[in-house]
């Protein structure tokens, strides 16, 4: 019986060294017979056609990849140095964007100065004056009116400064 399983693993020891045949003979020759071919010749580059060259006539009207009234804004500050206030203790309205405050009415204060009155997000209702800041642009309110709330933000003007925007919160219907 051992003589046995001698004979059929020496059998399958010679069965497996004949077919593990190594196969780098086969490449090599193969990549002597691919270097004795005579090279492919390159194509030669298209030929391309001039482009005639195009003379640009409105070099001096406005930007057609600024909306109209940015282009206006731009205008109108080009020779004012506007910064933003960063070290400026920022007020409780300031952490709310200006689109999300809504106008509830105004009253007059003991001086005779007119109060907005301001509805958070959150329900809650703030009083505003003149000089009060709003909104996340650093909007400093400039006029109050019965109706309306005028302020000035500062905004960036897309070349590396910042221009003013006059913005206002406007009374819409019923109070509530």
């Amino acid at each position: 019986m051992k003589q046995l399983i001698k004979i059929v693993c020496g059998i399958s020891c010679a069965v497996l060294l004949v077919g593990c045949d190594s196969r780098i003979d086969a490449v090599n020759q193969e990549m002597a017979n691919i270097r004795n071919q005579q090279p492919l010749p390159i194509e030669p580059a298209p030929v391309f056609n001039p482009v005639p060259s195009f003379n640009y006539s409105a070099q001096q009207l406005r930007s057609p990849f600024l909306p109209n009234s940015l282009a206006n804004e731009l205008k109108v500050m080009s020779g004012k140095q506007v910064y933003p206030n960063f070290s400026r203790q920022p007020q409780p309205l300031e952490s709310y964007p200006l689109e999300s405050l809504t106008l509830k009415g105004s009253m007059k204060g003991t001086v005779g100065q007119t109060v907005g009155l301001i509805k958070t997000p959150d329900g809650e209702v703030e009083r505003v004056q003149r000089g009060n800041y709003m909104g996340m642009n650093q909007g400093r309110i400039i006029e109050i009116t019965p109706t309306r709330i005028d302020l000035l933000e500062i905004v960036p003007d897309g070349r590396d400064g910042y221009i003013e925007r006059p913005r206002s919160l406007v009374l819409i219907g019923p109070i509530d």
